[in-house]
C-alpha cells in the first residue's frame, strides 16, 4: 500500500492562507483550504464597494477558480465549528477533516468594545456583505432625505458619522464626501447632495496614528478640503439607531459606520490556546501555537510573541503565510527549517480620495497626486488576475475623468430595522 501523503489543513482563503496554499503548491502534501465562503475579498478596496466606486465582483473571485491549477489543492466551503488537537481533526459543518499540519488564517472581525448590540446600527467593513450593505444604507439615506418633509430630519438623514480614524476611517470618510459632493451633486430636485455632513470621529489626539504627525496632519487639512469634519480626543459612548453619544453631546446622524477596532476570530477558543485581549493566539517565532508544533496561527489572528505591533493588514498576512509554506516544505522534506519567522515593514499608505494619498516608504513620504497615483499602482498589482487589474484601473479612470460612481445600484431594501 503506497504511502499516504501528509495532510495540510488551512482555514480561512485570505491573503495568509491563499499565501501559505500556494508556498506548497509543489510540495508532496495534499492541501485542504476551508472557507465559510466561496471567494477571496480584496479588502483594502472593501471601501470602494461601500461608496459605489466598485462593484463586488471586481474585488472579489471564487477560490476555486484562484486555486484551480494547483493540483494537490482541494477547496471546501464550510464553517469551522472545532477543531480536535488530540485527534488531529478540524470539525466543519457536516464534515471532518484530518490534518497533520494545520494552519488557520481566519482573520478579524470588528470590535464594538463589549457593545456588540451596536453592529446593527453601525456596521463594519470586513466583507462583501458589509459593503454591500453599507452602500445601500448610504444611497438609502440620500433617497429618504429627497422625500422627508421636515427640515430637521433631512439633516439628520444627510448626516454621516464614521467611528475610527484609521485607514478605514479615513478611506470611508474621503469617499462618501465625493459621492456627496461630485457624484451625487446634481441628481437630485429637492435636497442638495453637496450639503451632506460628513463627521470622522477618534478618540486618540490624532487620525492616522501610525504615520508621522507631519503626513497625519495632511490628512487631516486634506480631510478638511473636502468638507470633513474631524473629532479627535472624543469617544463613542453609545450607537443607536439615530445617531451616536459623545463624550461632550450626541451627534444626530441617518448613518453610521464603524472603523474603530477588529476582534480576532475564535481560533484561540477552538484551541484552548492563550490569547491577548484583542482574542488573538499567542503564538510561538515560528507562528506555531505552544504545545502544539504542527498548528500556526497567522494574519489577523495571530500576536507574534516577540514582535508586537506587527499591523493586521495585508502584508504581514501573506509574509506569515508564505513562512509557514515553507516552514512545511521543510519538515516534510526532512530539511532544516526556516529560522524565525519576522515581520518586514514595507511602509504605511492610505487614500484620502481623488488624487489625494498618503505613503510612507523608509525616508520616503509622498502625498497628493503622487501618492494617490503610487497607492492606485500598488493596489492594482496586488489585484489577483490580469483581467481585475485591468477592470479597476479602467473604473479608476473613468471614476477620474467623469466623477462618477458605476456601482450606485440599490439592489435589495430590508425590511426597517435590518438594513
Amino acid at each position: 500500500m503506497p504511502q499516504q501523503r501528509p495532510k495540510v489543513v488551512i482555514v480561512g482563503a485570505g491573503f495568509g492562507g491563499l499565501e501559505a496554499a500556494k508556498a506548497l503548491s509543489r510540495v508532496a502534501v495534499d492541501v485542504t483550504v476551508i472557507d465559510r465562503q466561496n471567494h477571496h475579498c480584496f479588502q483594502p478596496l472593501l471601501y470602494q464597494v461601500a461608496t459605489a466606486a466598485l462593484s463586488p465582483a471586481d474585488v472579489a473571485w471564487p477560490i476555486r477558480h484562484i486555486l484551480r491549477e494547483q493540483e494537490n489543492a482541494t477547496v471546501l466551503m464550510a464553517e469551522v465549528r472545532s477543531i480536535d488537537t488530540d485527534e488531529r481533526v478540524v470539525h466543519a459543518d457536516s464534515i471532518s477533516v484530518l490534518y497533520d499540519h494545520l494552519v488557520l488564517a481566519t482573520g478579524a472581525t470588528h470590535s464594538y468594545f463589549g457593545h456588540d448590540e451596536w453592529a446593527e446600527v453601525a456596521p463594519g467593513l470586513k466583507r462583501i456583505e458589509d459593503a454591500t450593505r453599507i452602500r445601500r444604507r448610504i444611497l438609502i439615506a440620500f433617497e429618504q432625505a429627497e422625500l422627508a418633509t421636515d427640515e430637521a430630519e433631512r439633516r439628520r438623514l444627510l448626516t454621516f458619522a464614521i467611528v475610527g480614524g484609521g485607514p478605514t476611517g479615513v478611506e470611508m470618510a474621503g469617499a462618501i464626501s465625493e459621492v456627496a459632493r461630485q457624484s451625487l451633486a446634481k441628481d437630485f430636485r429637492r435636497i442638495d447632495p453637496t450639503a451632506a455632513r460628513i463627521v470622522l470621529i477618534e478618540a486618540g489626539p490624532r487620525i492616522m496614528p501610525t504615520l508621522p504627525e507631519n503626513l497625519s496632519d495632511y490628512v487631516r487639512r486634506t480631510l478638511g478640503n473636502k468638507g470633513v469634519e474631524v473629532m479627535t480626543s472624543t469617544r463613542v459612548t453609545a450607537c443607536d439607531a439615530r445617531g451616536v453619544e459623545l463624550e461632550h453631546g450626541r451627534l444626530d446622524a441617518g448613518t453610521v459606520i464603524w472603523a474603530a477596532g477588529v476582534v480576532a476570530s475564535p481560533a484561540a477558543r477552538w484551541l484552548n490556546a492563550e490569547h491577548d485581549r484583542a482574542g488573538r493566539v499567542l503564538v510561538n517565532p515560528d507562528l506555531s501555537v505552544p504545545g502544539h508544533p504542527n498548528v500556526f496561527v497567522i494574519g489577523d489572528t495571530a500576536a507574534v510573541a516577540d514582535q508586537p505591533g506587527i499591523p493586521g493588514t495585508a502584508p504581514p498576512a501573506k509574509q506569515m503565510g508564505a513562512y509557514v509554506g515553507r516552514l512545511i516544505a521543510a519538515r516534510v522534506a526532512g530539511r532544516t527549517p526556516p529560522p524565525p519567522f519576522r515581520y518586514r515593514h514595507l511602509g504605511d499608505l492610505a487614500t484620502v480620495g481623488r488624487h489625494a494619498a498618503v505613503v510612507k516608504l523608509g525616508r520616503l513620504e509622498l502625498t497628493g497626486f503622487l501618492g494617490w497615483l503610487f497607492w492606485s499602482l500598488v493596489h492594482i498589482y496586488f489585484l489577483i488576475g490580469v483581467r481585475d487589474r485591468f477592470i479597476v484601473a479602467f473604473t479608476w479612470l473613468w471614476d477620474y475623468v467623469t466623477f462618477q460612481r458605476g456601482a450606485r445600484l440599490i439592489t435589495e431594501v430590508p425590511p426597517p430595522g435590518r438594513g
